[in-house]
């Protein structure tokens, strides 16, 4: 505990002292009480109220308060990150390492300054973030992908794949999501446009948005989704839930990975063909990135008209070749002509 017996001066020397006292304390924390810290909130309180008072005799009310929250986010919450997660502007947290943490703020990368004290630290906040999904990672499984409760989307890889230390992206869930007059406001589409995609989607023609990484796929797909009728049967299958339609009649789908034991997986590609048997007016797939867009390519040609989707592509021309690639991947003998023409069809 050197760190705590220098207090003073370390705390003198700014926030990035009180973070590594913060990081002590909750060490001593979880040797006194156990990783949960007590597993009463009130008793957890209590016990680094205490730890500090003790700790921190030559600090000021408002140091100690301070102190005090720090240790509580690092034994509790996600530590440095818990200030960009409270801010309503980021919409994505990318932590590349315990020293390097980015966000994306109105469209930006930006670097932040925030860092975590050691790797160590950087694997505890995402044993805290996986645990009640009932997830985790290790050397056997290296990769996760989970959503929270409220939405956002965790992707974690850690080493031996990542090589620079535990990597950590979380997409942020808008408690709100965009609609059409939103996308107008704000200049993605123009009024005529907006008119247009409305008259495609009441007219049932089949739509497909494409797009880069973070370019605003599945947000212009939630705001075309509005155009739908209330009177159909609407049935969204994601890899991640994120989409939030208003209509009254929606069933939501979401794939599941396999087990640790590599069992139990449930790929997109199966609940598009579920779909088919659940009477659906309107197919939504949150994305088309395998296999499954054979089925879906089968589902618009065969009655389901008016289905939604996104595939990742630079133009809308490379957005059809790239279907016709996916589809070619779905392990069905069928010739490249043959593919061409149901994408054509559809």
């Amino acid at each position: 505990m050197a760190a705590v017996r220098r207090l003073r001066p370390v705390v003198d020397d700014g926030g990035a002292g009180l973070d590594d006292v913060a990081g002590a304390l909750r060490e001593r924390l979880v040797r006194e009480a156990g990783a949960d810290g007590g597993a009463d909130p009130a008793d957890a309180a209590a016990r680094i109220a205490a730890l500090v008072a003790r700790e921190g005799a030559l600090l000021s009310a408002g140091e100690r308060a301070e102190l005090a929250r720090r240790v509580a986010e690092r034994a509790f919450g996600l530590g440095p990150l818990e200030p960009l997660l409270a801010d309503p502007a980021v919409d994505e947290v990318m932590v590349n390492g315990p020293g390097e943490v980015w966000v994306e703020r109105h469209g930006r990368l930006e670097r932040t300054g925030v860092a975590f004290p050691s790797a160590a630290a950087l694997r505890h906040a995402i044993e805290r973030i996986l645990a009640p999904l009932g997830r985790r990672v290790d050397e056997a499984a290296p990769l996760c992908d989970a959503r929270l409760p409220d939405g956002s989307r965790v992707n974690v890889v850690i080493p031996p794949l990542a090589l620079d230390g535990p990597v950590l992206t979380i997409r942020r869930f808008r408690r709100r999501a965009l609609g059409p007059r939103d996308l107008v406001a704000c200049g993605t589409l123009d009024a005529a446009l907006c008119d247009l995609l409305r008259a495609c989607v009441r007219a049932r023609l089949t739509v497909l948005v494409s797009g880069g990484t973070g370019s605003g796929k599945t947000t212009t797909l939630n705001a075309l989704s509005r155009f739908i009728p209330d009177g159909e049967r609407i049935v969204t299958i994601e890899d991640a839930a994120e989409l939030r339609l208003q209509q009254p009649h929606v069933v939501r789908l979401e794939a599941r990975p396999p087990s640790l034991e590599g069992r139990g997986e449930v790929t997109i590609r199966r609940l598009v063909r579920n779909a088919l048997r659940m009477r659906p007016d309107r197919i939504v797939v949150g994305e088309v990135r395998g296999g499954e867009a054979l089925d879906m390519l089968s589902a618009m040609s065969s009655g389901h008209d008016g289905s939604l989707s996104t595939v990742h592509a630079g133009s809308p021309l490379e957005a059809l070749r790239r279907v016709e690639t996916l589809a070619l991947m779905a392990d069905v003998d069928l010739p490249h002509a043959a593919v061409r023409e149901l994408v054509a069809g559809a």
